[in-house]
């Protein structure tokens, strides 16, 4: 699965760190996501969700790019 997290973290000039603090994550498992190795739980892609102001299927993508 796709994402744009690091898009959307860099607009803001938070670091993987400061993300990480405000969804209650560790540093590593931001970067996990921002690099499709790892898909958020519901729970953190909510959060990730309601910190970025859109629906989950605006940050998330399948592979063929689809919403």
């Amino acid at each position: 699965m796709r994402n744009r997290i690091a898009e959307l973290r860099a607009e803001r000039s938070w670091t993987q760190a400061d993300l990480a603090r405000r969804i209650g994550v560790s540093r590593q498992s931001v970067n996990a996501i921002e690099t499709g190795k790892f898909d958020p739980s519901l729970p953190v892609a909510f959060r990730l969700a309601r910190l970025f102001g859109m629906p989950i299927e605006h940050l998330f993508t399948d592979e063929q790019g689809e919403e």
